[in-house]
């Protein structure tokens, strides 16, 4: 896993090679995998990294990639285009996801 990466994309492809395959969304509470029909709680996640990217032309068009284990050994990533801070998700979810 690199420090850091030229591009979302790339990083994206990056991290798929390394394992993190699955992708989630985030619902209010939860982080949902759709593909894999599983739903996973704050206390069920183990952020490994993340990466924020700043839009080239306008710093408003930033999104942040989460790199995420879970309990049942599922690896998968969380891109949020404006990061954690600006949807509405739980204070728990907000407390998992928060940028240190």
């Amino acid at each position: 896993m690199e420090n850091s990466y030229e591009s979302l994309s790339v990083a994206i492809t990056a991290l798929k090679e390394e394992g993190y395959t699955h992708d989630y969304n985030l619902k209010e509470e939860v982080l949902e995998n759709k593909e894999a029909g599983t739903v996973h709680e704050p206390h069920e996640l183990r952020v490994v990294k993340y990466y924020r990217f700043e839009g080239r032309t306008n710093p408003d068009d930033s999104s942040v990639l989460y790199v995420i284990e879970t309990d049942n050994g599922e690896k998968g990533l969380l891109v949020d285009a404006y990061g954690a801070y600006s949807g509405q998700i739980s204070q728990e979810m907000l407390d998992k996801l928060k940028m240190h």
